[in-house]
């Protein structure tokens, strides 16, 4: 991974165009060949990417990041760099669900047509460059939805998701991507920023899942 903190501006040349004026910011480019431009706030979420397959072209003053696929570019007009360094991160063995979660996920994948009639299934674990979406599937209108689940439903899950649906809406073979939050309990303001995002939220009943109550109800 190579870490670049630079002031520069960034412009986003595409299908949208996007302009980030000049200021210190965090550019990360990883070995999956991602470049994604942070600020000091916002979480994770960075302020603009561009995913793989992508190549770099460094001049003086002048980066471009162009996709290998679409033709798409981000343009870094770089004034200074403040830091510049690279770091072998290795192998990551990725994120271990605790049990309830991974089960949940099983269940669920296990039992699609729980969240709808004619539901179908097209994988669990669907990769992607920023990591696994729980489940990937299509709902009656074939209409492709991302899942994404957590034994306690809180703000940071939705941002995941949030993450996860703006990756897979760039993909034209599965947009549009619509979302679901589901877990055993979901905070009021997990609600609320779902909400907001066009994401629904499902409430899961586990032994229901497991078929131990089965006059209970789902969500």
């Amino acid at each position: 991974m190579r870490l670049v903190i630079a002031r520069c501006s960034v412009d986003y040349a595409g299908k949208l165009t996007a302009h980030l004026p000049l200021a210190t910011r965090l550019i990360l480019m990883k070995s999956d060949g991602s470049v994604s431009i942070h600020a000091d706030d916002r979480a994770y979420k960075p302020l603009n990417w561009m995913n793989p397959p992508c190549s770099l072209k460094e001049e003086e003053g002048r980066w471009t990041v162009t996709h290998g696929k679409s033709g798409e570019q981000l343009i870094l007009t770089i004034e200074e760099i403040l830091h510049d360094s690279r770091h072998e991160l290795g192998v990551d063995p990725g994120l271990q669900k605790d049990g309830v979660e991974a089960h949940l996920q099983e269940l669920l994948a296990e039992h699609i047509t729980t969240l709808g009639e004619g539901w179908k299934l097209i994988r669990r674990e669907y990769p992607t460059a920023i990591g696994p979406v729980d489940i990937l599937c299509r709902d009656q209108t074939s209409t492709t939805v991302a899942v994404e689940i957590k034994r306690r439903g809180e703000i940071d899950g939705v941002e995941q998701l949030t993450r996860y649906l703006e990756l897979l809406n760039r993909d034209p073979l599965l947009a549009p991507v619509r979302g679901i939050f589901a877990a055993q309990e979901i905070k009021p303001q997990a609600r609320v920023l779902a909400a907001d995002r066009g994401i629904d939220c499902v409430t899961l009943d586990y032994d229901a899942l497991r078929g131990i109550e089965r006059d209970g109800t789902l969500f």
